[in-house]
């Protein structure tokens, strides 16, 4: 295998289903595909158990234009970044050495921008394009959709509004075109240091919505605070799974001293938290994700002011927040079960209750 020939084997990975998500390199393993959250054996060109060596110059290929991603490798032992198939698709790869020997994941970034109506997701999500500022994050575990929602209303804010958008990302994802607003997209490692001195740099830029694609440490979190309160329109993600650990993450981040302060600061500053589980159809064809919203409001800024107590949690605020727009896990899972959308099996096991659900079932 050459340096060159990766193109042809991602392309012939592709064809074996519209529903691939990711692509799978391992050493000691066919490469796999990912479709509907199931790995697959996939043999392109005749590839079959993949030596140390095959991965390697797998690897070597997809980092031979990007210098920056491949000293992040040496000096890290992982890398992120994106490459392209021409024409195709895009992927945010990452690369990373485990026992010796190279595995490379990519995950399929689509070229079109996907709609609210092609994710199905709630409609009044829309709502969130039509804020002035503030702090929306969109939470979930790693491959929940996060990205795809964002995107949509990124393009939806894009096609409705004449504003100044600034994106920080890492890596690029999906490419947007200016429409009627202004879209700058940068890139960590190519076009900046890192999330925090981008967008510290973004705050001088006159942007009305800065995407910054994760919330990872407590400068970035901070200055996503302070941007928030200043009048921009702030959107993030974070690796949690509900509206309460999303909370106790960014509280968590700051100094023990500071929990009152930032509290009270987060309460004023949310607008939205917005988290994502993708479950498989009933039909067996692709995921459809439950969305749980919980939207600012008196009582959700004031739990999350004063710390949740029994009968005073965010989940219960949630629940009873339907003419809000909000909406809970289990409720939307409970939904999904009666219009058998999602077999009871799978809705259970991403209910956040699950004897809870089957109560309401019976």
């Amino acid at each position: 295998m050459s340096l060159l020939d990766v193109a042809p084997i991602i392309e012939q990975m592709l064809l074996i289903s519209e529903n691939v998500s990711d692509l799978n390199f391992s050493t000691g393993q066919k490469p796999q595909v990912e479709i509907s959250g199931t790995l697959y054996p996939a043999s392109p060109l005749g590839l079959g158990t993949l030596t140390s060596f095959q991965t390697e110059m797998i690897a070597m290929s997809l980092l031979r234009d990007n210098s920056e991603a491949a000293s992040q490798l040496a000096r890290l032992g992982t890398a992120d970044l994106s490459w392209s198939l021409p024409a195709r698709c895009r992927f945010r790869v990452n690369i990373f050495q485990q026992r010796g020997s190279f595995s490379i994941v990519m995950r399929v970034i689509p070229h079109e921008i996907p709609s609210f109506e092609s994710l199905r997701v709630p409609p009044q999500l829309k709502d969130v394009c039509e804020l002035r500022n503030g702090l929306v994050l969109l939470t979930g575990p790693t491959g929940s959709g996060k990205s795809s929602t964002l995107a949509a209303v990124i393009d939806q804010i894009n096609n409705t509004k004449s504003y100044h958008i600034v994106t920080i990302e890492d890596p690029i994802e999906f490419l947007h075109s200016h429409k009627k607003s202004t879209i700058n997209q940068r890139e960590v490692g190519s076009d900046t240091k890192d999330f925090a001195s981008a967008l510290r740099a973004a705050l001088r830029q006159a942007p009305k919505v800065i995407l910054v694609g994760e919330m990872r440490d407590l400068e970035t979190a901070e200055i996503a605070l302070e941007a928030a309160e200043t009048g921009h329109l702030v959107l993030s993600t974070l690796h949690t799974i509900d509206a309460s650990k999303t909370v106790d993450r960014i509280i968590g981040l700051y100094p023990k001293n500071e929990e009152k302060i930032i509290r009270t600061r987060l309460a004023q500053t949310f607008r939205y938290i917005v988290s994502q589980r993708l479950i498989p159809k009933g039909d067996g064809k692709g995921r459809i994700a439950a969305v749980e919203i919980m939207k600012s409001n008196p009582r959700t800024r004031e739990y999350i002011e004063k710390g949740e107590s029994d009968g005073k949690t965010l989940l219960d605020a949630i629940r009873d927040g339907g003419i809000d727009g909000m909406q809970d896990f289990d409720s939307v899972i409970r939904d999904f079960i009666q219009k058998e959308l999602v077999t009871l099996e799978d809705g259970l096991s991403y209910a956040t209750n699950k004897n809870n659900l089957l109560l309401q079932l019976k």
